[in-house]
């Protein structure tokens, strides 16, 4: 066995290796850029290494100083985790010929595999079910239109060497075609130093749904069972589990039987994945098959009770597999929801800075449920615009698919950021959609589900209650803490029991406190036939970031920060502004005015942090809605900005280069 591997990964994949590399007594060393040198990984590993500027392709992407730092620490392995080097060929041979070890496969089946093209064409001959397509690299724009017109529109544009959605378009016509293209070899130059592109037919009203295969030196190969990813934006996954609630017993076996049949064909060694789109008469199409570890591989651990990064090292130190088909028994169902750095309610667009207030729910294993978070970063740390937005990997296990969904919900609600945006809220939202709940999934399920965009989940007659009570008892805790500062004039101790909430602006309740003890508050709210009493119970404190308790004799969690004398709770994915006042404060309230918003119509407005790619207008042109005005980079991603209405162009405010904050002006219409 090894006694020192590196990685040559950042974040919470990283951190992930270094925990099990930890629990089997190997020693880590970290490598890190410029724009990580605080980074978890980092403070995590025994030796770090610093390998160069921010860019990855200036450090992460570089095969030399890799190999550099393993001969420096004379590590004698290196585990790639996800994304960067991970299924470069050039990569693995580079580390063979140093005599260092690769954690990953041989370098022909990366090379067969992770070429998207090879791997289709590889595929065909092992009788493997295939999706439609032209199985070969387009040269020219010309090629590519004749080919998706052979094809039928809508077509995907995909990396050969892509991944992780990078360098991926869907082109539901020829006139979006061209920027399809150029977007994808943009993105996949920039993620894998390739931009070879081809063509395949997109199926609609496609599942995600793919096989973990683990293989060993010595010719043995089994399978995991499935994973679950069709919840997913802009092909990124979002939200995955293990198994799949459509797969029946013929079909499971049917993928696993194609994914062992491929696996075996490239020779496949180490831990690897075995894409397909499925429809929904369950038929299944291979996509592509990852020649690394998974981001989602924590719901296949979860329910097979194996450690993927534990199989992977002792595969590479030329172990044989010690389990057989026959004893893999998948037990009870994973959820993982990915944890972004983005705002889910500006169209889900990155966030950057620093994370004020980091505070994930405690991770547990009891009988029945586990609560598990992969990350990397830490409160106080920084989220770049260099790197993929991923801040963690929140898990939840449970005897039934609706137990992993109801534990997810609970863990959602306790997990607390603050500091920059990030996607909890939608996350929540899902785990109570009804669709969700009832497994009935596609890739198109957000954009189908919110085809406005996210503004939050309904808030309903009893969340609004429930938010409503829990915000009465934590301002009587406030108001009972402020009673007991000395010095007070002598009949003002008595915390008041009228009050009136004001809910979102709108809705307004008569409140009575009726009884209170140490810990419970019982609420009355509203007038009339139409009161109801509401019992809080919770041990809060005047300046904890999340309630925690019992209402109604339910228990629930909400995150809470306070903007002077307004609550702002979210809760299962709603949220709401409430403020608590006594009635004459708020009768008086309501003639307060209200500064309005600025007027921004005019201007092309950098939707977040990033770097421009390129300005597609100029001074004096028109311009109609829906032409690309400008594309900016950001977290690996481009975006392209496109005209809300026709207008004429009056000032350019910004050129490709400038690295651009939130909100900051790109071009002017007149």
């Amino acid at each position: 066995m090894f006694k020192k591997i590196l990685i040559a990964n950042r974040g919470e994949i990283a951190c992930r290796v270094i925990k099990t590399a930890r629990h089997m007594g190997i020693k880590t060393v970290a490598v890190y850029s410029e724009a990580d040198a605080a980074a978890l990984h980092v403070d995590m590993a025994d030796e770090a290494v610093a390998i160069g500027p921010a860019a990855s392709a200036e450090s992460y992407l570089s095969i030399e100083k890799i190999v550099d730092a393993c001969k420096k620490t004379k590590a004698e392995a290196v585990h790639p985790g996800y994304g960067f080097l991970s299924e470069r060929t050039a990569f693995a041979e580079a580390l063979s010929k140093a005599k260092i070890a690769f954690i990953g496969p041989n370098a022909h089946a990366i090379s067969a595999m992770g070429d998207k093209i090879e791997s289709k064409k590889l595929a065909q001959k092992a009788k493997v079910n295939c999706v439609p397509g032209y199985i070969g690299e387009i040269k020219d724009l010309k090629e590519a239109a004749r080919i998706a017109g052979e094809i039928g529109y809508p077509v995907m544009v995909k990396a050969s060497a892509g991944g992780g959605g990078k360098g991926l378009r869907i082109v539901f016509k020829e006139a979006e075609l061209a920027q399809a293209i150029q977007s994808s070899q943009h993105e996949a130059k920039a993620s894998f130093g390739d931009d070879r592109l081809f063509i395949e037919k997109y199926i609609t009203e496609p599942r995600h749904i793919e096989i973990q295969v683990l293989g060993d030196k010595h010719g043995n190969v089994i399978h995991l069972g499935e994973r679950e990813c069709s919840i997913q934006r802009r092909h990124q996954k979002v939200i995955e589990e293990a198994p799949s609630p459509f797969l029946d017993e013929k079909t499971r076996a049917a993928m696993g039987a194609q994914a062992v049949a491929l696996a075996k064909a490239v020779q496949y060694e180490s831990a690897g994945t075995v894409e397909f789109i499925v429809d929904k008469e369950r038929n299944f199409y291979f996509l592509e098959m990852n020649t690394r570890l998974q981001v989602e591989h924590p719901v296949t651990e979860l329910v097979t009770g194996l450690d993927l990064v534990e199989q992977m090292i002792r595969v590479a130190a030329g172990e044989k597999l010690s389990i057989k088909q026959e004893d893999v028994k998948l037990k009870g169902w994973a959820i993982e929801s990915r944890i972004y750095a983005e705002d889910p309610y500006r169209n889900f667009l990155p966030s950057t800075g620093r994370l004020v207030r980091y505070r994930p729910p405690a991770e547990a294993s009891v009988v029945g449920k586990t609560i598990r978070n992969d990350t990397g970063v830490f409160e106080g740390g920084e989220i770049s615009i260099f790197y993929d937005p991923m801040i963690a990997k929140l898990c939840t296990h449970a005897n039934s698919r609706e137990a992993a969904i109801d534990l997810m919900g609970d863990a959602l609600d306790h997990f607390s950021i603050e500091g920059i945006a990030h996607n909890i809220p939608f996350l929540q939202a899902v785990m109570t959609h009804e669709r969700f709940r009832a497994g009935k999934l596609s890739t198109n399920f957000i954009a189908e589900e919110f085809k406005d965009g996210f503004h939050g989940a309904d808030l309903t007659p009893e969340l609004k209650d429930r938010m409503a009570s829990a915000a009465v008892f934590m301002q009587l805790r406030e108001e009972e803490r402020r009673r007991k500062i000395s010095g007070q004039v002598n009949g003002v101790s008595q915390v008041p029991r009228d009050w009136t909430v004001t809910v979102n602006t709108t809705d307004i309740l008569a409140v009575k406190t009726m009884t209170e003890g140490r810990d419970v508050v019982a609420v009355r709210l509203g007038d009339g036939k139409t009161s109801r009493m509401i019992e809080v119970e919770s041990s809060w404190k005047p300046g904890e970031c999340s309630f925690s308790g019992e209402v109604a004799g339910q228990a629930v969690a909400m995150q809470v920060s306070r903007r002077g004398d307004v609550f702002r709770l979210v809760h299962r994915g709603a949220h709401a502004s409430i403020t608590v006042r006594r009635p004459r404060v708020a009768a008086l309230a309501q003639y307060m005015l209200v500064k309005p918003p600025p007027d921004t119509s005019k201007f092309l407005l950098c939707p977040m942090p990033g770097l421009v790619v390129s300005i597609a207008a100029q001074v004096g042109q028109d311009v109609k809605a829906g032409e690309p005005l400008a594309v900016v980079e950001a977290m690996k991603m481009e975006n392209v900005l496109r005209a809300e209405r026709d207008g004429v162009i009056k000032r350019v405010a910004a050129k490709p280069g400038d690295s651009l904050p939130v909100d900051a002006v790109i071009l002017e219409f007149a």
